[in-house]
């Protein structure tokens, strides 16, 4: 049962992580019946048990690309152009995305915007990351009849998704494996854990520029610092555990290419639109250009 309580959400997962093959399996099934759920939870359509196929809805659901009104589900926007140009969920770019709409959401996925926007990068034991989470979650919330099993719930879940045991090789088709561990978000050691920087080539600067016109938009307005950019709540810092070095990477390549204008001259550090690129305009230039590089 999902312990759902206010503008917060725990649990909502049945505890089932989101597994390999799950969003794209989701994703069809939407598109083609919107009353997919509305029997048997849609159990049978996707060929799983019930709780199962009602963990992928909430997955779906949670990572943006579906919205649901009275009693059917259908494909998002954001959703709507994942099944477009990549209905499989194979470019790395479509995990980042849902990745970051997943730790954006704090009223469906409490507990991940909680970890990626309010808990720090220190090196953690389950146990104590649990007790980190239920204090802020009680902050953030307001409320102090959270449940620390659920908290826990959701711990372990973000520990699994993101997460993979040292020198154990997967099999990419095992279903149990999580395909957000290929982010390298977070790392475990020993019965530890600690929130781990991307790459720079496996972040797409995409990705981040997603986020920043996100925040424009919502916001409404055409600048922002780059501390904001680093330590704000649903900001790239926050939700791809960036340094300021790598973030600056990502903007002087974002200006570079004319999406936006730095200035660091007398101490400003800020970031300026250049552009009027609305959020899902970004996802489907990204896909276009990179349909269009493989052509070439």
């Amino acid at each position: 049962m999902s312990e759902k309580t206010g503008k917060i959400r725990l649990k909502g997962h049945e505890t089932f992580i989101l597994r390999e093959g799950w969003l794209a399996k989701g994703l069809r099934a939407v598109s083609d019946d919107p009353k997919v759920f509305s029997e048997y939870s849609g159990a049978d359509a996707l060929g799983v048990g019930t709780n199962m196929a009602k963990a992928i809805r909430y997955w779906l659901r949670a990572g943006g690309i579906t919205v649901e009104s009275k009693g059917e589900v259908r494909l998002s926007c954001i959703g709507e152009l994942i099944g477009r140009h990549d209905p499989y969920f194979e470019d790395t770019f479509t995990l980042w995305l849902v990745h970051a709409n997943l730790a954006c959401n704090a009223e469906l996925a409490t507990s991940w915007f909680i970890f990626f926007n309010r808990i720090g990068n220190e090196e953690y034991t389950k146990d104590e990351l649990c007790d980190a989470m239920l204090r802020e979650i009680k902050t953030y919330s307001m409320q102090q009849t959270i449940t620390e099993s659920s908290v826990s719930a959701d711990v372990t879940a973000i520990i699994n998704m993101y997460s993979r045991e040292k020198n154990i090789d997967y099999d990419p088709e095992e279903k149990k494996v999580s395909p957000f561990a290929e982010l390298t978000l977070l790392k475990r050691n020993s019965g530890s854990y600690k929130k781990y920087m991307p790459s720079q080539e496996l972040l797409p600067d995409m990705a981040v520029l997603y986020l920043i016109r996100r925040y424009f938009a919502d916001a409404k307005t055409d600048s922002v610092s780059i501390d904001t950019l680093l330590n704000g709540d649903r900001l790239p810092g926050k939700i791809y555990n960036l340094n300021r070095v790598n973030l600056n990477f990502y903007l002087d390549k974002l200006a570079s290419e004319g999406y936006i204008a730095v200035n660091r001259t007398a101490g400003l550090d800020m970031v300026y639109a250049q552009s009027s690129i609305a959020p899902e305009k970004v996802i489907e230039k990204y896909y276009l250009d990179k349909a269009e590089n493989q052509r070439g």
